[in-house]
């Protein structure tokens, strides 16, 4: 690779560590330690994840439709808000004050991630591009080696703040190696490929499915470390199993990308989605600390992949709307995250257990394994 690219690259990683690892999947290794506080109930703790949720949604919807004349200005606000927000976590004890730090977070998350998405993906290769996504497993692991160490003795606020000093670090990086490259026009022309009916039809289901993603898959990413607890006698094994998702997480989209070359981004997507769905359901089915160490594994290695390969697969039908497809994928992704802790947190509540919660996430998240193969088998257009 070029040192350009190289650096483009680097800067890519560290955004999506910043914004994605720490800004918005932080709250799972930290949640634990709120609830053992009582700082949380389990439905308090949906309603916090729904919230950054809703910004998430809302920034994607933005992003769709808005004009961004300079994508360097965005970066670097969305990049500032994620860590402010972090760090002001630990500084609060108000449950209202935290509704809104996560619903700004969501906003910066969907900036960051949208933006530096569309600046990547202008340049670099599908392999490239593994690497650049594989920076949300990067800060995933990041945050289970450091929760722990910055939490010693169970002090909640400092992990929060910890972490907020690392997005600091990081998002300067990032802005820095990101900034003089990130603003050259993208094109809004519209194709008369993009035009025709077939490819808004593999839109529209791209989309479906994309949403049922982030309706079942985030009740894992919020709940799993809590759930693990209750399952396994094994010290920490909360922390070693969000350990075990950001290591999944690095290499997975690397490996996606290239089956994804060989079997398609259709056939792809739907095996990586089923192998989620089984990884959901797997210690619900089989409690014990092993089918959450391989629930762990399935689950790292299989959400980031799957965003990947949807961004990856509308850029490839829709080459010329960068930045507005992307954001539209988003902002169903993000419709499904809002519903998905909403109504797990109250299963929770009701029953007083994880499971009916995680064996509903693994049905939605099968059922749009199914549903995206044979909606767009339906269409006579090749891949």
């Amino acid at each position: 690779m070029k040192k350009q690219t190289v650096i483009l690259l680097i800067g890519g990683i560290a955004a999506l560590m910043a914004a994605m690892g720490i800004g918005r999947f932080a709250f799972t290794p930290i949640l634990p330690l709120m609830l053992e506080h009582h700082l949380l109930s389990p439905a308090g703790a949906g309603y916090l994840a729904s919230s950054n949720y809703l910004g998430y949604l809302i920034g994607a919807l933005v992003l769709s439709f808005i004009q961004v004349r300079s994508r360097t200005v965005f970066l670097l606000g969305g990049l500032a808000a994620s860590l402010l927000t972090t760090w002001g976590m630990g500084e609060l004890i108000d449950f209202d004050g935290w509704l809104l730090l996560r619903f700004l977070s969501g906003i910066a998350s969907a900036v960051v991630f949208v933006i530096a998405s569309s600046i990547v993906m202008d340049r670099l290769s599908g392999f490239q591009a593994g690497l650049f996504y594989g920076g949300v497993g990067a800060g995933i692991l990041l945050t289970g080696l450091a929760v722990p160490i910055l939490a010693d003795g169970g002090d909640w606020a400092m992990a929060w703040k910890g972490l907020g000093a690392i997005s600091l670090i990081l998002g300067a990086a990032a802005w820095l190696m990101m900034k003089e490259r990130s603003d050259s026009p993208a094109s809004i022309s519209v194709s008369s490929r993009e035009q025709t009916a077939s490819v808004r039809h593999i839109l529209v289901w791209l989309m479906i499915a994309y949403g049922l993603e982030g309706l079942g898959y985030i009740v894992t990413g919020t709940y799993l470390v809590a759930y693990a607890k209750t399952i396994s006698g094994i010290s920490n094994i909360g922390a070693i199993s969000w350990t075990l998702v950001g290591v999944a997480g690095v290499i997975s989209c690397l490996v996606w990308s290239v089956l994804a070359s060989r079997w398609g981004k259709k056939w792809t997507l739907a095996i990586s989605m089923a192998l989620q769905a089984a990884g959901i359901a797997l210690p619900v089915l089989f409690p014990s600390s092993v089918s959450l160490i391989v629930s762990a594994l399935l689950f790292g290695g299989t959400f980031m992949g799957i965003t990947m390969l949807f961004v990856a697969y509308a850029k490839d039908i829709y080459p010329q709307n960068n930045r507005q497809i992307i954001g539209l994928l988003t902002t169903f992704f993000g419709t499904g995250q809002i519903i998905g802790p909403l109504v797990a947190g109250s299963l929770i509540s009701a029953y007083g257990s994880y499971s009916s919660a995680l064996i509903g996430a693994a049905a939605v998240v099968l059922l749009g394994a199914i549903g995206l193969p044979i909606g767009i088998s339906c269409i006579r257009m090749p891949e």
